[in-house]
């Protein structure tokens, strides 16, 4: 599996773990993490899949996020795979579909994501988006869940500033650590009023997709000429400054996925790239902050 040299591995891993962030009830996590969308589906590729993201822990990218939609249960398969042996180096995060988000169901969808992942707890439990059931009895559901062990903190995905600013004024809402949302330099609505919000808040964003979906949107930014330029002047690749750009703050983390090891490599090494301020203004220019409330972007 490997295919670098301990001193590489060594120094990558360095700079992955010099990049931390504060969860908003003062834990502290790995900036840059391991997403696992579309992963325990194909049993062709489940050995890759499975290499990959050990490789990812090697290098110090031990935050891995899944979720009991991805594969049905499939993705969590994996991820228990691969982590057999390594789970108390691993910070680790799945999330309950809305439906099952209730008093009533949310006890055994915890439980079955624990029996698929191999493990007597998850260190984060998300909400994956905001179905109809009450936000005040899914963070009830998730308040027992912590009692009981099961989690350790739990927090949403896919929610905007309203529905935030519900979730915090509702009882024990505070409790809420993190939002996991879509964020990279071609979706940066979250920019006018959601981002700034949770600062106030001292709860940092999730960055799902941070190199986009693949499509024509992640083209556009592997094909850009001023990514490109920048990215020729730090000698890296294009995707390794979106993804540099995602982190440039300490309040952001990012999961990008990677089944490659050459893309997990590009991916952890891209923690040691620093743009200066030439280099963020000039992608302001071609992928600009919001000016207006835009709707939250979901894939």
């Amino acid at each position: 599996m490997k295919t670098l040299d301990d001193k590489t591995i060594a120094a990558i891993r360095s700079h992955v773990e010099s990049k931390k962030v504060t969860l908003g009830d003062g834990t502290v996590v790995p900036q840059l993490g391991q997403g696992t969308w579309f992963m325990g589906e194909n049993p062709r590729v489940k050995e890759q899949e499975i290499q990959a993201l050990q490789l990812g822990i090697e290098l110090g990218m031990t935050l891995i996020d899944t979720a009991e939609m991805y594969g049905e249960g499939g993705a969590e398969l994996l991820v228990g795979e691969a982590i057999k042996g390594l789970r108390d180096n691993v910070f680790l995060v799945s999330k309950v579909y809305p439906h099952n988000s209730g008093l009533s169901s949310i006890a055994h969808a915890c439980e079955q994501s624990l029996q698929h992942l191999g493990t007597d707890r998850l260190d984060l439990y998300l909400l994956h988006w905001r179905g109809g059931i009450p936000l005040e009895e899914t963070i009830n559901g998730m308040e027992q869940l912590k009692k009981e062990g099961k989690i350790l903190r739990w927090g949403v995905s896919n929610l905007d500033t309203a529905d935030m600013e519900e979730l915090v004024s509702a009882p024990q809402g505070k409790n809420c650590v993190t939002n996991q949302v879509l964020y990279h330099l071609g979706s940066r609505g979250i920019e006018f009023d959601l981002l700034p919000w949770q600062r106030e808040q001292n709860m940092p964003i999730m960055a799902y997709c941070p190199l986009a979906q693949g499509g024509t949107l992640r083209k556009q930014i592997m094909t850009n000429s001023t990514i490109n330029e920048i990215a020729k002047a730090h000698h890296v690749k294009p995707l390794q400054i979106a993804l540099a750009w995602a982190l440039r703050t300490n309040d952001v983390i990012a999961i990008p996925k990677a089944v490659q090891q050459e893309h997990v490599i590009e991916n952890a090494t891209a923690a040691s790239i620093q743009l200066t301020q030439v280099d963020l203004d000039k992608l302001d220019q071609v992928f600009p902050k919001p000016r207006k409330k835009t709707h939250l972007d979901i894939v």
